[in-house]
């Protein structure tokens, strides 16, 4: 906790100054992994037209990525909480985790036409979000809700 006293007026943080990077470093991390995750689907979609492995590879892949998408929630509620920062994260890692699940329920109901589709606009947006939070495009007020630097 950190107090500061400026000209008569006391402003306390509860949130030590390691907690906020802390935070947007598990927020970064667990968007890469989605990223990575989805990606990695795409790749045994292919082996799942050319191989008879192909099904199982891509059945546990949905799984590690719906799991990477429950992560990313939580690394949203967790950069938000106890870092004071913004809640807006908290909409996209849930936004995701309602595609995967579109996709999980797609994929067993064999729906091609829009299981690809979803897929592709799933790692574009993941893709996005991971971009902007590397490199602060979004300025605290973006799709990331990251730290970067603000601009006037």
């Amino acid at each position: 906790m950190t107090t500061r006293t400026t000209t008569g007026t006391t402003v306390t943080t509860t949130a030590t100054a390691a907690e906020a990077p802390r935070g947007a470093r598990f927020l970064r991390v667990a968007v890469a992994l989605q990223t990575l995750t989805i990606f990695l689907q795409a790749v045994s979609a292919g082996v799942l037209l050319s191989s008879s492995h192909g099904e199982l590879l891509h059945g546990v892949g949905a799984r590690v990525m719906y799991g990477a998408s429950m992560l990313y929630v939580l690394a949203a509620v967790l950069a938000w909480r106890p870092g004071g920062g913004s809640p807006r994260p908290i909409a996209y890692a849930s936004g995701f985790l309602v595609l995967a699940s579109a996709q999980v329920v797609l994929g067993i109901a064999h729906v091609p036409s829009v299981h690809v589709p979803l897929g592709v606009l799933m790692f574009g947006l993941s893709v996005l979000v991971l971009a902007r939070q590397n490199t602060g495009a979004a300025g605290g007020r973006g799709l990331s809700g990251g730290s970067g630097p603000e601009r006037s």
